[in-house]
């Protein structure tokens, strides 16, 4: 199966091809929501609708480092809208096989994989679908 391959900071993750509608650069304007989590970066306006943004290092737990988010990936969830910041997209490549990540269990990561050699951290979408909605407490 195809995956986009992006980076936040330094690692690389993938999320499956057919549940990412598109991605889009950051606009200038946020409209930031009120008594919203910490990885809610905010809401943006794209072609009518409305977008919820999540910095996905901050749902993830990825350090901070300094590298810009510069890429907005947009999940394609039906009528919900949510889009993940991240540092930069790489393109979309094939990932053959995906095998559980080691340490303890993280619904939004379903395993990791081999890239050109190197370690690929692969998303589940509905995973980060349901961590975003724990944020607010639903499901």
């Amino acid at each position: 199966m195809r995956h986009v391959i992006f980076r936040l900071e330094k690692e690389r993750y993938a999320l499956p091809l057919p549940s990412v509608r598109e991605v889009v650069v950051p606009p200038a304007q946020w409209s930031r929501v009120p008594r919203a989590p910490e990885a809610i970066r905010g809401v943006i306006n794209l072609r009518g609708r409305v977008v919820t943004v999540v910095e996905l290092r901050s749902l993830l737990g990825v350090a901070d480092e300094g590298a810009p988010s510069q890429k907005i990936v947009l999940l394609d969830r039906g009528r919900r809208d949510l889009g993940l910041m991240v540092t930069e997209v790489e393109g979309i490549e094939p990932i053959e096989r995906v095998t559980p990540a080691p340490g303890k269990a993280v619904a939004a990561v379903r395993g990791v994989a081999r890239l050109k050699g190197l370690a690929v951290t692969v998303l589940d979408p509905e995973g980060v679908d349901g961590a975003v909605a724990g944020l607010f407490g639903t499901k």
